[in-house]
């Protein structure tokens, strides 16, 4: 991995030098519209007809892992130092703890009381630390998904200070009323033209290596979730005439079988209805960019990995893997909405000086 790891550091290099510029502030949920997003044609003209504006924001995941006592001050100061951003919204990719960890009720409400302290919005996607992994130390790990739901979805609204209202999945797509856990929102205001959803999906191969007929079985349907609510995003962006989509999700989708060419990846076998079939062939005829971001292989990655049917690169889907477990580190996301000739998206590492050196040797963590 030595090649992708030198591009990665010119990449981080490059991130690092860009200028910091004032956050603009606000969010706004899409109105409910069941499972048809032309109903927001007034949306549409007013984004059309609106100034290109820059959208900044946080993306993190990963962490933090390990008893309170050793991480929670680093991810405390990491939280510290987003705030002082005064950015308007945080994404946090899921894995809020290590795969061996305690999935007690208790561990959930430290977890709840950390997001409570981002001073804005934070929206959260499971991973499978967070659930699945439960079965590990003899858990149901589906009792401990409903638990999570319970907990982290039970409104239509992020966690944070100043939380933002979103749409869940279960409330616009009837036949999907139990993933509460996949949202969508727009930035506000409407000048930005910037659409988010969120999807859930858990590594390493999206449930389907589960030997357990009732885990296979949860794997397809949330599988099949996952496609439609990415197909309603896309359709979203469009009937807005969205600048930019920004899709977040917590698993790694790409295995990279050829360590001859270590930065040529497949779509894993457990993603092939929800990313091979729907995501990139949506992306590729995308008129506006599309980014996604994902954790659950803990290093700091931008890049454009994916390939079409015909192994060409698709040209508008960026990726944006954040920091984990050891590195206690965010990224500032930058949508821009410029037009030609400028990147749509910036990323700049938010460095965090109580964790790890983030060009230390990595380490995997699960």
């Amino acid at each position: 991995m030595s090649t992708r790891r030198a591009c990665l550091q010119a990449l981080v290099g490059a991130a690092q030098s860009l200028a910091s510029r004032a956050a603009l502030l606000g969010l706004l949920a899409e109105p409910a519209m069941g499972a048809n997003p032309a109903a927001t044609s007034a949306t549409t003209s007013a984004t059309s007809a609106a100034p290109n504006l820059p959208f900044d924001f946080v993306a993190l995941g990963d962490m933090p892992y390990g008893p309170d006592l050793i991480s929670g001050p680093a991810y405390r100061h990491l939280i510290d130092l987003i705030n002082e951003l005064g950015l308007p919204l945080a994404i946090h990719v899921g894995d809020f703890k290590d795969g061996w960890s305690s999935c007690a009720d208790a561990v959930y409400a430290r977890q709840q009381q950390y997001f409570q302290r981002f001073a804005q919005a934070v929206v959260y996607t499971p991973g499978d630390n967070d659930w699945i992994d439960c079965q590990r130390r003899a858990d149901d790990p589906l009792e401990r998904l409903s638990a999570l739901r319970q907990r982290f979805f039970a409104k239509p609204m992020s966690g944070g200070q100043h939380p933002i209202a979103v749409q869940r999945q279960a409330d616009v797509m009837p036949g999907f009323e139990r993933y509460v856990e996949n949202l969508r929102w727009t930035a506000a205001p409407a000048q930005h033209g910037v659409v988010f959803a969120t999807f859930h999906t858990v590594g390493p191969d999206n449930g389907f290596e589960a030997s357990s007929a009732k885990l296979l079985d949860e794997a397809h349907q949330r599988d099949a979730a996952n496609a439609a609510w990415i197909t309603a995003a896309f359709a979203l962006a469009r009937s807005q005439g969205a600048r930019a989509l920004v899709l977040a999700t917590q698993a790694e989708t790409l295995g990279y079988p050829d360590p001859d060419h270590p930065r040529q990846g497949v779509v894993r076998r457990g993603f092939a209805h929800s990313i091979n079939r729907t995501l990139l062939p949506l992306a590729e005829a995308a008129p506006h960019p599309v980014l996604l971001i994902h954790g659950d292989d803990h290093h700091f990655t931008t890049d454009l990995p994916f390939r079409n049917a015909q192994g060409q690169r698709i040209a508008n889907l960026w990726r944006l893997e954040v920091f984990g477990e050891p590195r206690m580190h965010a990224v500032r996301v930058r949508v821009n909405t410029q037009g030609a000739g400028t990147a749509p998206f910036e990323f700049t590492p938010i460095w965090n000086p109580q964790s790890p050196d983030p060009r230390m040797p990595r380490r995997r963590s699960s």
